[in-house]
């Protein structure tokens, strides 16, 4: 009886309070690493909105997991607009740069988020002048989504190729990692 009542718990905590994510990419490195496990609050965002800085556990428009799908035609020196309508099965971790109504574009890696570029990034892995890492054309958030981008910016297959995220697609915000112990601490 005790041990269904532990394990009861156990998926209670993580099916509505915190679960444990591995990280499966070098889209987030510097700031975690491929095999890192996180620890990501299900919860938080039922009380308060998403914001610029957090990293966060969504699902992905579909085509996201298999390549680089817009919703959207769009410039070519422009992020994806808009997202494909259907939400994928896969799971990604990435940090917001722009939320509901921004402008943004795409300055040598750096979000450019209405008029202003942020510079002052020291945890991302720079970006090179090429590709992505130059998107001068502007596009406007739809309200209700968020805009995603990889810390590893030149390696990081994100909001850039794929468009913003509905807030409904999102898990939770990634707030520790547990896992190697010399990683452990808070985000």
């Amino acid at each position: 009886m005790i041990v269904v009542l532990a394990l009861g718990l156990a998926l209670a905590i993580q099916a509505w309070l915190v679960k444990p994510y591995q990280i499966p990419s070098g889209s987030m490195e510097p700031t975690l690493d491929i095999g890192q496990r996180v620890l990501v609050n299900r919860f938080l965002y039922h009380f308060t909105d998403p914001s610029a800085g957090d990293i966060v556990v969504f699902h992905p428009p579909k085509g996201a997991d298999s390549g680089t799908e817009c919703g959207v035609p769009h410039g070519p020196r422009q992020s994806c607009p808009r997202p494909t309508s259907e939400e994928s099965t896969q799971n990604f971790i990435k940090r917001i740069v722009a939320g509901p109504g921004d402008t943004l574009s795409v300055r040598n890696g750096h979000p450019v988020v209405n008029g202003v570029e942020k510079t002052d990034e020291p945890y991302i892995n720079p970006c090179g002048p090429a590709g992505a890492c130059n998107l001068p054309k502007p596009i406007k958030i739809p309200p209700g989504y968020y805009f995603m981008m990889g810390d590893n910016r030149g390696a990081s297959d994100d909001s850039r190729f794929w468009g913003p995220v509905p807030e409904q697609w999102i898990i939770g915000k990634a707030f520790a990692t547990y896992w190697p112990l010399d990683r452990v601490g808070l985000l």
